[in-house]
């Protein structure tokens, strides 16, 4: 990857000096994963949001701080500076083999690359003449096609827009849906009208897709062959799926996945682990429920937890995959 750090425009003021918070004292629920008696640490907190992270060729890590609409890099020594702003309210972000950072837009929905600015481009922003809702999360395969999930916007979200509304019309449902953008700029929907389709990611053969459903008690999974991909089956199930205020929902957000294929949910119930066939490897336990996350650093054993304005990191016994920046 070209991708260099070269415009970074401003120094974030320290919020709160790293500690290290125990997870687990032996941590046998997660045997392979993190060894016994690792430390997550708080890198910062006091964002004003923050998802998508993804790693630098350099080890070090960008990640979105979606309310602020700006993107924050962080650096190799724990320090942060904002790396982009005015990034049309990115949410997650790729980079592609060109060295080029790709986003899901929330401000006004859309698929684009954003970095370099003189590259900018909207690659998708409709689908059979209808805007995107908000999309959420994306992963680029190795042949340039990008998946990317378009929830909608939550609950929350909605309510407010009700509350606003000068007409008397109800708001039209979200048509919540996944996406895909081939490499020669067509684009299909891989499936559609469930849950709440969130954080996007695939296995490292690329034989595999999952997809975090919020709403849902289950991380789907969707079988890639040449040219078409499968119907969706239960992957793996979700600890802490709840009825809440809004529904039932699990949490499940952001995923990553590592050299050997086990899949990392951002969920409520903390960074839940599995293998490969989706057996539960054991819980990172995290001080508030995460959001996202990404492998970094060097040697690409640590693992950067994002979420609730805050940023953590714990070191791996395995890396996360060379392949991908995330």
């Amino acid at each position: 990857m070209s991708l260099t750090v070269s415009i970074l425009v401003t120094a974030l003021p320290l919020v709160v000096a790293a500690t290290a918070v125990p997870v687990n004292d032996a941590h046998p629920a997660v045997a392979g994963i993190v060894a016994p008696g690792a430390k997550l640490e708080l890198v910062r907190e006091g964002f004003n949001g923050t998802e998508g992270p993804v790693r630098l060729p350099d080890g070090s890590l960008l990640f979105t701080e979606n309310r602020a609409d700006r993107i924050v890099h962080v650096k190799p020594d724990g320090s942060s500076e904002v790396f982009l702003d005015n990034t049309g309210g990115a949410n997650s972000l790729a980079i592609d083999a060109a060295g080029e950072v790709l986003a899901v837009q929330t401000a006004k929905p859309a698929l684009a690359v954003i970095y370099p600015r003189d590259k900018a481009r909207v690659l998708a922003d409709s689908f059979d003449g209808h805007a995107f809702n908000r999309p959420n999360d994306l992963v680029i395969d190795r042949n340039g096609g990008v998946y990317f999930t378009d929830p909608g916007a939550s609950p929350q979200q909605m309510a407010e827009a009700r509350a606003v509304q000068v007409s008397t019309a109800p708001a039209a449902p979200p048509v919540t849906a996944i996406y895909y953008r081939a490499p020669d700029g067509k684009l299909t929907r891989v499936d559609g009208g469930f849950g709440r389709p969130n954080g996007v990611q695939l296995s490292p053969d690329e034989k595999v897709l999952y997809v975090a459903d919020t709403y849902g008690e289950h991380v789907l999974a969707y079988d890639i062959a040449p040219g078409k991909v499968g119907p969706k089956r239960e992957f793996a199930k979700l600890a802490g799926f709840r009825q809440t205020e809004n529904g039932p929902s699990s949490g499940a957000d952001g995923l990553a996945t590592d050299a050997r294929g086990n899949v990392y949910v951002a969920s409520a119930a903390g960074v839940q682990v599995f293998a490969q066939d989706g057996k539960p490897l054991g819980i990172i336990a995290t001080p508030k429920p995460p959001q996202n996350l990404a492998f970094a650093g060097a040697d690409r054993k640590t693992l950067f937890i994002v979420g609730r304005g805050s940023v953590w990191k714990i070191a791996t016994l395995v890396a996360g995959n060379a392949e991908r920046a995330k």
